[in-house]
């Protein structure tokens, strides 16, 4: 309908313009403000990409080549610099060569102990495939081997004495292969469980506070890769891996490859608003949402690393569920924002 109207005439009604054919549209098929839809949590996926990607053979052999060039070039370098000291000077030339020879000690001390480092996480995964061999076989003699090498493993660990008296106690009363290794799972895996949980939900919260606070280009991805490993080798520790620098790595990529074969490197809008209490999450700052992705995903690759680490499968303990212990690591940041 069209009015119209005279040269300073009120308007009287008001003036209705019909829209027909193209110019039609639907309000609800809008597409959602771009703050609207849930944070992807580009820290955390920007270290699976680093942890799952495989050199290529062209890459490999160029990092070999030029690794052998490299210590070729500083052996020669270093035994030219040492014997033009001992020509110009013979106590210089001395000094130079005991400091030479205590680096090449340190660096042999430190291949060493990476060596070590996965021969001990080789330790626990095969203590893991045994249990799990002796459970399902049904055999008594192996399920005592595989929870006397766990005994000796944690010999010297204090705090895990009481429960090594308790099993001690109990176990010549057991007589079944998978009640055995219950048990030794019940009295030695409880506490070890509890501190890894804590050192997950403490990187958890680190993660998601410095991507939330930092908005720094990268700083999120490296507080993100830092915090991962450093959480991934405490939960070795804790379980009597002791991995190194190589190690660490190594477990990393592993528990992000077993992650992303699951499909779980991304978190679900079901698991989000668990998280967040109901969908706090649209009511914040897209940077804190973010923060609150990466810290879920962190203390989701937490416990797939305590699996990982696991001397025995979880059978007799519950297996931390991800929801809760997501909440329980988030909950200090979340309740900030909680009106009072």
């Amino acid at each position: 309908m069209t009015r119209h109207l005279e040269s300073g005439a009120p308007l009287k009604a008001p003036t209705v313009i019909e829209l027909t054919g193209e110019a039609e549209t639907d309000p609800g098929a809008a597409p959602p403000p771009p703050d609207a839809d849930q944070p992807p949590g580009r820290a955390m996926q920007g270290v699976s990409l680093l942890a799952i990607r495989r050199p290529s053979v062209l890459g490999r052999l160029a990092t070999w080549v030029f690794g052998a060039l490299f210590t070729l070039i500083l052996s020669v370098a270093a035994w030219n610099f040492v014997a033009g000291l001992f020509t110009a000077n013979a106590w210089l030339g001395w000094l130079a060569a005991v400091l030479t020879a205590a680096a090449l000690a340190l660096a042999a001390l430190w291949s060493a102990g990476e060596a070590l480092a996965f021969l001990r996480l080789g330790r626990l995964d095969r203590l893991r495939t045994e249990a799990v061999h002796a459970g399902e076989a049904g055999d008594l003699k192996a399920a005592r081997g595989v929870v006397d090498r766990i005994v000796m493993l944690y010999a010297r660990r204090d705090d895990l004495a009481w429960g090594r008296a308790r099993l001690a106690d109990a176990r010549g009363e057991v007589m079944d292969a998978d009640a055995l290794l219950r048990l030794a799972e019940a009295e030695l895996m409880a506490p070890l469980d509890a501190q890894a949980r804590a050192e997950l939900e403490n990187a958890a919260r680190q993660v998601a506070a410095i991507t939330a606070f930092v908005p720094l280009a990268l700083a999120d991805v490296a507080t993100a890769l830092v915090a991962n490993l450093r959480m991934i080798r405490r939960v070795a520790e804790i379980y009597g891996g002791r991995a190194g620098s190589f190690g660490s790595w190594r477990l990393l990529r592993r528990v992000f490859v077993s992650l992303v074969a699951a499909g779980a490197v991304a978190l679900t809008d079901d698991m989000i608003g668990s998280v967040a209490g109901g969908g706090i999450l649209s009511r914040l700052s897209r940077r804190f949402g973010e923060g609150v992705v990466n810290g879920a995903l962190t203390a989701r690759v937490g416990l797939s690393a305590m699996e990982l680490c696991r001397p025995l499968p979880f059978a007799a303990l519950e297996r931390p569920g991800t929801s809760a212990t997501i909440t329980r690591a988030l909950a200090s940041i979340l309740q900030r924002d909680q009106p009072g």
